[in-house]
């Protein structure tokens, strides 16, 4: 079996076993994941959610609301009207 049959066969109920596999660092009987079945993991689920989901609801999905697409976020700086006055402690 090649990879694109195996992604193939993959349903729903098996992708969302891998993503808490790859979230948790464990399979479902409680066996850590190596590092090279994590990285695979989560390829598929990607590789499956590109395939099968709308762009909203994929993994790493950001929201950007009603911003146009050249429009930035506001500033995470507030601005003051008063002046900065410095604690004291005695």
């Amino acid at each position: 079996m090649n990879i694109e049959q195996m992604l193939n066969t993959l349903t729903p109920e098996i992708v969302e076993k891998l993503r808490t596999a790859v979230e948790i660092g464990k399979w479902g009987n409680g066996v850590a994941l190596s590092k090279e079945q994590r990285e695979i993991c989560m390829q598929a689920v990607l590789v499956w959610e590109h395939k099968n989901l709308p762009e909203t609801e994929r993994t790493g999905y950001i929201d950007r609301g009603s911003k146009e697409e050249d429009e930035h976020c506001d500033s995470h700086t507030a601005e003051h009207d008063e002046e900065v006055k410095p604690i004291r402690f005695i």
